[in-house]
């Protein structure tokens, strides 16, 4: 305990979510970054709440610099909180002044910014010489009527993460788990021989529903944008969780879901054998559980019938060039080169540990079996080898205007009351789809 103890003090200040949630840098700094820049570079602004973000990009611009000696830059790199960048964000274009020339949005907060005409550049001509190598549904997630307004950090395809030792304990393989029911014998067998949980029932988080309905080809809204959250396939999905709940299989967990520094350490002490996650939790695996380094494998997560698609793309990070800016065409070709390119989402793997969205990298094994790369080196077999197995099936979960309040009613009020309070699953998403509609008039 205290070897993990020490390891979340040392990563804390560098936990800021990597763009995947809302997870935010409270720094507040400025920093102008020329790399190699001449006196002619032209200054552009760039804004994010993702230290880390900012620490790709000066990476990125220092190799710009030097394959672009006519058409050299200054990034001015401002870290601000979640809130305070994305608000003021909104109110720079909707004001037509103060905007940067390039900016991070997240994924939840993308929507709004796609609202009426959208203060954005449209980004289809530097993404095309890229389009046949980008996963197609994170190009999606920023995509209004054709037009593409933001650039992905990362896939964000979320696998299972298996721990191998509670699993032998138990007579376990997971390579034997590919649907629901399969996870659910497992995790009784899990139960009965060690008295652990399989995983985890979350409350505060839509990992585990948006794969659900993934998986049946749904979404928490309809084609127009409106909720159903208390659709068949969100009742399906979710009788299903509640189901594995009853027979020991599922349990909640302190924080209520698997990423949150309390989980960490019930993960870390091998309370619960195995996570459904978007592929960046492997960091987290790396940085707060140092305990299980060679015990954690990573598989497709559970299908409910054999043939639906295995994945989603969760959380995420648009990076969006404004109206604003005066040098679009240089903000846009410097925004894919840091973002698309080869080098950019190899600099991606191996110093934030994303699964890149150029998939060309996916089957490099140089890279991608480097032994040197702390994510290789930490789990049993190799991240790569799981998405190349699900790279036709990595599905798209939408984020619309209607996104924060369905998260605020599921992930406060609807999943404490079927996991905590044992309420009916219908019941409770009829009247979350109730309350929902109502907050929204």
């Amino acid at each position: 305990m205290k070897k993990w103890l020490m390891g979340l003090l040392m990563v804390s200040m560098a936990a800021v979510l990597f763009g995947c949630s809302s997870g935010t840098s409270s720094t507040g700094e400025v920093s102008v970054l020329d790399d190699g820049a001449g006196e002619e570079a032209v200054k552009l602004k760039y804004w994010t709440f993702v230290e880390l973000h900012g620490q790709h990009f000066q990476s990125m611009l220092k190799n710009w610099n030097e394959d672009h000696p006519d058409r050299q830059i200054k990034l001015e790199v401002t870290v601000m909180p979640y809130d305070d960048m994305h608000n003021k964000l909104s109110i720079a274009l909707q004001t037509g002044q103060g905007a940067p020339d390039i900016s991070d949005i997240e994924v939840g907060k993308f929507p709004d910014f796609l609202n009426g005409t959208p203060q954005l550049e449209p980004l289809n001509d530097v993404v095309e010489p890229y389009k046949e190598s980008i996963v197609q549904s994170r190009l999606d997630l920023y995509t209004k009527d054709g037009t593409i307004y933001g650039l992905p950090t990362h896939v964000g395809a979320a696998v299972a993460f298996y721990n191998t030792e509670i699993l032998e304990e138990a007579g376990v393989d997971y390579k034997s788990i590919v649907t629901w029911e399969d996870y659910k014998k497992a995790g009784m067998a899990v139960y009965e021989k060690t008295g652990k949980y399989m995983g985890t029932a979350d409350t505060s988080a839509g990992w585990q529903l948006s794969m659900m309905l993934a998986q049946q080809g749904s979404d928490f809204t309809d084609a127009e944008g409106k909720p159903v959250v208390n659709s068949p396939e969100m009742i399906k999905g979710l009788d299903i969780l509640k189901d594995l709940q009853k027979n020991n299989v599922l349990a909640t967990i302190a924080g209520g879901q698997p990423d949150t520094e309390e989980a960490y350490g019930e993960f870390n002490t091998g309370n619960y054998a195995s996570a459904m996650m978007p592929f960046w939790f492997m960091s987290r695996y790396v940085n707060y559980m140092p305990d299980l380094q060679g015990k954690i494998a990573i598989a497709p997560i559970p299908v409910i019938e054999q043939g639906m698609p295995p994945s989603y793309g969760g959380g995420g990070t648009g990076t969006v060039v404004t109206k604003q800016t005066k040098e679009a065409q240089l903000a846009k070709d410097f925004l894919a080169y840091a973002k698309l390119t080869l080098d950019a989402n190899i600099n991606i793997w191996n110093t934030l540990g994303f699964d890149p969205v150029n998939t060309e990298l996916w089957t490099q094994e140089d890279i991608t079996h480097n032994k040197d790369n702390k994510f290789v080196q930490y789990f049993q077999n190799n991240p790569f080898e799981v998405l190349n197995e699900i790279k036709d099936g990595i599905s798209l979960i939408k984020s619309t205007p209607a996104s924060p309040t369905i998260n605020n009613e599921l992930y406060t009020t609807t999943l404490n009351e079927i996991f905590e309070n044992d309420r009916d699953v219908t019941e409770a998403l009829n009247a979350a789809q109730s309350q929902i509609e109502q907050q929204l008039k």
